[in-house]
């Protein structure tokens, strides 16, 4: 990673120099950081960072995960009303970035029949990208994003959900069909397979697969085609399969940082003794319990409790806060936080889809009579080992054993002999511990399953009525800027708040 921006660092230095030589006209209207031929590689690279860190914080409070005294930042754990802007950062930041740098991508390599794996590969990043985006807000530009340098439209059409969804699929499948392991790859420019053709592909289908589970409420039938589609083709069964970013280093610029490690530790953990936490953070009460209570070996992986200044893993003494409080408590110091051995290490991986994941998506499969391939306890259980091994990634920390892991799927079956429902609440229970610490795809998957069963902060002050959030609200500065687009989603959609449901998020 640090090769790479060393090589666009000396390109712009360069620029600079030659053009330090012209004193006319030519120099004065030439903007020096622009380049008229620019490398896919490199801002494909920069594109993956900026789409990997574009997620909101504030959801892991709403997931209540973690929380704060503080009323501003705990937002999430909160819905404070006078603090809605912050579910604006997701949007504001993706369109400049990630957005316009992958349609960049993309427009520079097609029309090049040796790019096709370059191109296949942008297309499936720019689908990650759009989905996040969309699971966020709903309808959003899509079919004219990131045309004002192309095009001059500075006021892109929002799509329907529905109508992005569909076509993200369809590039998806095309994208996946048209991957060639005999043809060139982003190679190291690519942070997270290493233009490795066959797990891009998977990554494909695995995306294809959530994106079609993400649907059973509001089209059924279309979701079933879909996930059966997405199987077929192959998806992550494997932890060496991860889509995570990989290559963070601990020093340096802090583009090169795991980016929710950095927010984390800017925020709250930069002095690791238990109370120096500047916006009040704590793990919540409610993720903590769960961890006690089912005897979860991830409890010390993921949690201490400073005693007497040292970071403390023992299981007895792990307790969460309360999202209800409003003041830093007298016994702020004992509350759990996390592991700077694991969740705060700036060198490791970004995990995006993984391997439990899809194994918990199959296991619903089956159960829903789309996929006779296994059982559903089987890929239960495997989703729970998966999610156990990953910690793995983060260090000697992260390491839990193969007889904790077996001990715990013991005393977890799942039980085969309930009912829809009461499975679909094991598995996406079991998904909120499993797929964290990726707190907006458990986001997604609550608001879709109902699962876990969380209990809402009806905090004084909040946004929601005392209900967690459906979506998040457009800037206000598209009301601004794109004023008439903005207006036909809202009234398409349904009002710009906290509530409305989006497309697929159906009753």
């Amino acid at each position: 990673m640090k090769r790479y921006f060393s090589k666009i660092t000396f390109a712009v230095l360069a620029c600079l120099v030659f053009q330090a030589c012209d004193k006319g006209f030519v120099q004065m209207n030439t903007n020096p950081n622009a380049s008229t031929t620019p490398n896919p590689s490199y801002i494909f690279t920069k594109a993956e960072l900026d789409g990997a860190g574009n997620h909101l914080i504030l959801l892991q409070g709403t997931m209540q995960y973690t929380t704060s005294f503080n009323d501003v930042a705990g937002f999430g754990a909160k819905y404070i009303l006078s603090q809605n802007s912050q579910s604006w950062g997701a949007f504001t930041n993706g369109y400049p970035d990630e957005i316009n740098e992958i349609s960049t991508v993309v427009r520079a390599v097609t029309g090049d029949a040796t790019n096709i794996n370059l191109l296949a590969e942008a297309r499936i990043w720019r689908a990650y990208c759009f989905s996040r985006l969309t699971d966020l807000y709903g309808d959003i530009p899509y079919s004219e994003a990131g045309k004002g340098y192309t095009e001059a439209v500075y006021k892109p059409v929002y799509d329907t959900q529905q109508s992005i969804y569909l076509d993200i699929l369809k590039e998806l499948t095309e994208s996946a069909a048209s991957l060639d392991p005999a043809k060139p790859t982003f190679a190291a420019a690519d942070l997270i397979y290493s233009g490795n053709t066959t797990q891009w592909k998977k990554f494909a289908y695995s995306l294809m697969l959530r994106m079609a589970m993400r649907m059973t409420k509001v089209d059924p039938t279309l979701a079933q085609t879909w996930a059966q589609k997405a199987i077929a083709g192959g998806v992550i069964t494997a932890d060496a399969d991860i889509v995570r970013v990989g290559g963070y280093v601990p020093a340096g610029q802090d583009i090169n940082k795991n980016p929710l490690a950095l927010n984390m530790i800017n925020s709250d953990y930069a002095v690791l003794d238990g109370v120096t936490n500047p916006e009040g953070g704590k793990f919540q009460d409610v993720f903590i319990n769960y961890l006690k209570a089912n005897t979860d070996p991830r409890l010390g992986v993921l949690s201490v409790v400073y005693v007497n200044g040292t970071a403390d893993t023992t299981a007895a003494v792990q307790k969460g806060m309360s999202a209800t409080l409003g003041a830093k408590p007298a016994d702020f110091v004992t509350y759990s936080q996390p592991n700077p051995l694991t969740l705060l290490q700036l060198n490791s991986p970004l995990l995006l889809l993984t391997n439990a994941e899809t194994n918990f998506l199959l296991a619903e499969a089956v159960l829903r009579g789309w996929y006779s391939g296994g059982s559903a306890s089987s890929f239960y259980e495997s989703g729970i080992r998966a999610s156990m091994n990953q910690w793995a990634l983060f260090g000697a920390a992260g390491t839990i054993t193969a007889n904790q892991t077996d001990s715990y799927i013991r005393n977890h079956p799942l039980n085969t002999g309930g009912s829809l429902d009461a499975q679909m609440a094991q598995i996406y229970t079991q998904f909120w511990v499993g797929v964290y610490p990726d707190f907006q795809e458990v986001f997604a998957s609550y608001r879709r399953t109902g699962y876990p069963a969380l209990v809402p902060n009806n905090y004084v002050g909040n946004a929601t009525g005392g209900q967690i959030f459906r979506r998040m609200e457009y800037p206000v500065s598209e009301q601004n800027l794109n004023g008439t687009n903005y207006a036909a989603a809202v009234a398409r959609q349904g009002a710009d708040d906290f509530m409305t449901r989006m497309w697929w998020d159906k009753q």
